[in-house]
């Protein structure tokens, strides 16, 4: 497998025959063989970069064995075998720091929740790669591990200190996340993917984000279901809601019964720019939408640290209807000409306004299954969001 289960599963089994060597020297010696040939089909997905194709939730799964496996080889054998030295593991510990909000909330696309689990190997990684502000970031989100015993580093370094950039693309992955500041809990955070819809535990999200900002999660990815739903992992995947296009944040043209986004497809960001007054990301999701559309482009930009812009481009030989929309936890009110929403959660107050085309106008849906989608029993209820969309043709 190229995913989190190569590392964890080997991981936890190179442990164990360092654990036994002495006693049982040749199945361990076979068990360790096995093990480094097989790493770096995980590691090979970490380039060039350092993101994960399944998000930070599995990102800190997989790290953490690999991690384990790694520290385990270096002091009982005193070599890593260049486990270590993939292109793109060097850097891994950036893609935590960078899909983490101002409020320790991650981008949480696939199937993943908003909180970041494992994140103790990121003592270790500043430690390997002397880059302090991964133990910055260890300190300020990993709660006491009995690890911190071998791997705490007192040396850290801000993002801001550090002089690392506001804003990051990770090719290959193909995720981009802009902030306002790195120090201020109130600002502005947009995480934004394109990438593979075949990776593992990806959803049907090509093109969606979250938008944070004055402290609220006002755009949400509303994360993985019950992996027990009948077929999860395998032919029912698609007919679940949050799996689907029409539970994220992005985009479902003439929306019906099948899949909602081609499943094989992959969508790539062609253009990616940061700067003080305008920061952006473009990304061609034609493949996503190839069956019903020649051309699908998304852009979302940070304009001036301030606003956000979310950009789409169609061109359809046929008509064809479009389902704009995004998923909010916030009470929402329309404006009188329904062109403006007006968000207020915990104290904290957004506008969403339409620039065009003229014709478009908010709705306010329940954030479930459309009348011509699947209806499985069981599937999250998402109780407390609703959907502010737009649908034109």
């Amino acid at each position: 497998s190229p995913y989190n289960w190569n590392q964890v599963c080997n991981g936890g089994l190179g442990l164990g025959a360092l654990a036994v060597f002495e006693a049982c020297p040749e199945l361990a010696a076979q068990v360790l063989q096995g093990a480094v040939r097989s790493l770096p089909q995980a590691l090979d997905k970490f380039a060039p970069d350092g993101g994960s194709y399944e998000g930070p939730l599995y990102w800190g799964y997989a790290t953490f064995y690999h991690t384990l496996f790694l520290a385990g080889l270096e002091t009982a054998l005193g070599r890593g075998f260049g486990l270590a030295e993939t292109p793109g593991y060097e850097a891994t510990g950036y893609f935590p720091l960078y899909v983490t909000g101002p409020r320790d909330r991650t981008f949480n696309y696939a199937d993943a929740d908003d909180l970041i689990y494992w994140t103790t190997q990121m003592f270790w990684l500043a430690r390997r790669f002397q880059q302090p502000v991964f133990a910055w970031y260890a300190r300020r989100i990993t709660k006491v591990h009995p690890l911190d015993l071998l791997w705490f580093e007192t040396r850290t370094l801000s993002p801001r200190q550090a002089g690392l950039p506001l804003d990051r693309y990770f090719r290959g992955i193909e995720v981009a996340t802009f902030r306002s500041s790195w120090d201020d809990p109130q600002a502005i955070f947009v995480g934004f993917k394109a990438g593979d819809n075949r990776a593992g535990h990806s959803h049907l999200d090509l093109g969606s984000f979250v938008l944070e900002a004055q402290g609220v999660r006002w755009a949400l990815d509303l994360g993985g279901d019950d992996y027990n739903l009948p077929g999860y992992f395998d032919r029912n995947r698609w007919d679940y809601y949050r799996l689907r296009a029409e539970g994220h944040n992005t985009l479902v043209l003439n929306p019906g019964s099948g899949p909602d986004q081609d499943p094989e497809a992959s969508a790539a960001i062609f253009r990616f720019s940061s700067g003080p007054h305008l920061s952006l990301a473009i990304a061609d999701l034609t493949p996503a939408y190839a069956r019903q559309a020649q051309r699908v482009w998304r852009g979302l930009s940070l304009v001036n640290r301030r606003q956000v812009l979310v950009q789409d481009e169609i061109q359809a030989e046929k008509p064809v209807e479009v389902l704009w929309a995004f998923h909010t936890a916030a009470e929402v009110r329309l404006g009188p000409d329904k062109r403006t929403a007006y968000l207020s959660l915990e104290g904290a107050r957004l506008a969403a306004r339409i620039l065009a085309p003229p014709e478009a106008v908010f709705k306010l849906l329940p954030a479930r299954p459309g009348p011509l989608s699947p209806h499985p029993m069981g599937q999250g209820e998402n109780r407390g969001v609703s959907k502010l969309a737009i649908r034109v043709e």
